[in-house]
C-alpha cells in the first residue's frame, strides 16, 4: 500500500566530502631590534626575540613547542589511565648544525613526572603516542629530526628511547 504523501528522506552525508581543514592565524608585529610580538590577532602573544635576551627565539620557542605539546597529551594520556600527574617538568635539549642554516638536527626531552600510580612504563608509552600520533608539532618537523626521550616517574629513571622518523 502506497502512502498518500511522497516520503521526505534526508540527504545521506557524503562520507567521503572532506571536513574542513583547522587553520591557524597568527602574526608576528615588529616592535624593534629582533624583537616581535607574535600571536593570534586580538588574542594572547608572546615575544620573540632573535637574540634571545627579552624572549626566546624562534628556534628555543620550537622546541619549547614540541616540549609543551608532547607534555600536553602526556597529561591527558596519564589522566585517562586514572594516574593522573599532580607535577611534570620537560627539560628540552636541541643541539643545532653548525652551518646556515642552522636548523635542529636532535632534540632530546627529559619528562619529570609525579603524581600517584604514575609509572615510567605507562609514560613512556603516553610519551610515545603523543610523539607518533597525537602532537602536531612533532608531526610537523622535518623527519631527520632525532627526537630522543627520557622518562623520570616518581624518581625512578627509564631509558634513553630514540623515536622512529629520526636518522642521523
Amino acid at each position: 500500500m502506497q502512502p498518500d504523501h511522497p516520503r521526505i528522506v534526508p540527504p545521506i552525508a557524503d562520507a567521503a566530502a572532506p571536513s574542513p581543514k583547522p587553520t591557524v592565524t597568527l602574526r608576528a608585529t615588529w616592535v624593534g631590534e629582533h624583537r616581535f610580538l607574535t600571536g593570534r590577532p586580538d588574542g594572547a602573544t608572546a615575544l620573540f626575540d632573535g637574540s634571545a635576551k627579552a624572549g626566546q627565539n624562534p628556534v628555543d620557542a620550537l622546541v619549547s613547542a614540541l616540549a609543551s605539546c608532547v607534555a600536553i597529551d602526556v597529561v591527558d594520556i596519564l589522566a585517562k589511565r586514572r594516574t593522573p600527574a599532580t607535577r611534570m617538568v620537560v627539560d628540552a635539549h636541541g643541539e643545532r648544525r653548525a652551518s646556515y642554516p642552522r636548523r635542529l638536527e636532535r632534540v632530546t626531552l627529559t619528562f619529570r613526572v609525579d603524581g600517584e600510580g604514575v609509572d615510567v612504563g605507562h609514560t613512556e608509552r603516553g610519551v610515545a603516542l603523543a610523539l607518533e600520533k597525537y602532537c602536531s608539532v612533532s608531526a610537523s618537523l622535518a623527519p631527520d629530526i632525532v627526537v630522543e626521550t627520557l622518562v623520570v616517574a616518581n624518581g625512578v629513571a627509564g631509558t634513553l628511547v630514540r623515536h622512529a622518523g629520526g636518522a642521523e
